[in-house]
């Protein structure tokens, strides 16, 4: 059920709330005579908007020289990066060099095993009658028969020794050219750690500079306004003792009626010089205000009957309201009693279906026999 005895919007109060300080605000500052002004402080607007074009060409040329440092920056990191693409091209081509001139495959220990030319420089198995690798049976050698035993030992030890001084002298190298890497590398962190540390400071030095300007402006803008505050408070000082010095000595505490009387007619006075109203002026004010009494009255009335007739409306309105949620009720009541009636059915048509399934379609399962017959063969 609706409630009829709804609360004011608190938005629509606010507003109402706010308009009415505004109007308030606004009729004490145009009533008030002495906080009333004419006009604004050009010269002070002037001299904020030549402060405010300082203020901008400063930030400019800071803005600038934070733009060029910049730049600086960026073209020392673009030469250093640059010195070490080309070192480490360098390096690269030395390696390249060396593995040409000392690391050739013919040289290798294994090169005999997978060299293409080895059928072409191989010797034929037999090259003479006497050939001392062909024995009795027509083998090629037999165990104690190896003539060149002790020149193959030789030189296979030269080879082993040549090798191992090759890769002493690789590692060597290599272990260099990574500590020379290594060192390079951490020169250049230190200089980019020390790079960010000088631009860190460059950057709090302006900073603490933009702040004691600013320091040093707000003293003097405020040293400035102390001392306008100053001066009004002497202006307006004189002023209350003028004003004090003609509210004594002048006519309106003298109660002198002539100076009451307006110069634009007789039926005009002056209000700050007015003492007073006669009989007459009172009684007509009297028979005013009882008129506004009496359409005050009319349209409390008026309203009355505005308020009932919006209290009926609502009425109807939270009565057809209820009706409709009464029938929207009784609608979805309908459509849950039929959706279950569905579901009951198609319950059932399901449970017909797997009866079916299991006692008529399902009535020869397969068993561990007909799976085992696969895959037994490779056919």
């Amino acid at each position: 059920m609706y409630k009829l005895d709804l609360p004011l919007d608190p938005k629509e109060i606010a507003a109402i709330e706010r308009r009415r300080n505004a109007e308030a605000q606004r009729q004490s500052r145009i009533f008030n005579a002495r906080q009333r002004t004419i006009g604004v402080d050009t010269p002070f607007l002037d001299q904020q908007v030549l402060d405010k074009a300082a203020r901008e060409d400063r930030e400019r040329l800071r803005d600038k020289a934070f733009d060029a440092d910049s730049l600086r920056y960026d073209k020392t990191a673009q030469l250093l990066e640059t010195q070490e693409q080309e070192r480490v091209r360098q390096l690269n081509q030395e390696v390249k060099e060396f593995w040409t001139r000392y690391q050739r495959p013919e040289d290798q220990r294994e090169f005999d095993l997978w060299d293409p030319e080895q059928l072409k420089k191989d010797k034929p198995a037999r090259v003479s009658d006497d050939d001392p690798r062909c024995g009795p049976s027509s083998l090629q050698k037999f165990e104690g028969e190896d003539l060149n035993e002790r020149a193959r030992k030789k030189l296979q030890q030269q080879e082993a020794r040549k090798w191992l001084t090759a890769q002493k002298l690789e590692k060597q190298r290599q272990e260099r050219d990574q500590k020379f890497a290594d060192d390079l590398y951490h020169k250049k962190e230190m200089e980019l750690d020390r790079r960010a540390t000088d631009l860190a400071q460059m950057e709090e030095d302006a900073r603490r500079a933009l702040a004691t300007a600013t320091l040093n402006y707000n003293m003097a803008l405020a040293a400035e306004q102390a001392a306008a505050r100053e001066a009004e408070d002497r202006r307006e000082t004189d002023e209350k003792f003028a004003e004090i010095g003609n509210h004594v000595y002048g006519d309106v505490l003298t109660e002198n009626p002539e100076v009451a009387v307006s110069a634009f007619g007789p039926h005009r006075v002056v209000t700050d010089r007015w003492k007073g109203m006669n009989p007459q002026q009172l009684e007509e004010i009297r028979q005013q205000q009882r008129q506004q009494i009496e359409e005050n009255k009319r349209l409390r009335m008026k309203e009355a009957q505005t308020d009932a007739e919006w209290d009926r409306q609502r009425t109807l309105a939270a009565q057809a309201a209820m009706a409709l949620e009464q029938q929207e009720a009784e609608e979805e009541k309908r459509l849950r009693q039929e959706l279950d009636r569905y579901n009951n059915q198609l319950a059932k048509e399901q449970l017909a279906h797997q009866v079916y399934l299991d006692k008529e379609s399902y009535t020869n399962p397969a068993t561990v026999q007909y799976f085992l017959q696969f895959n037994t063969s490779s056919r």
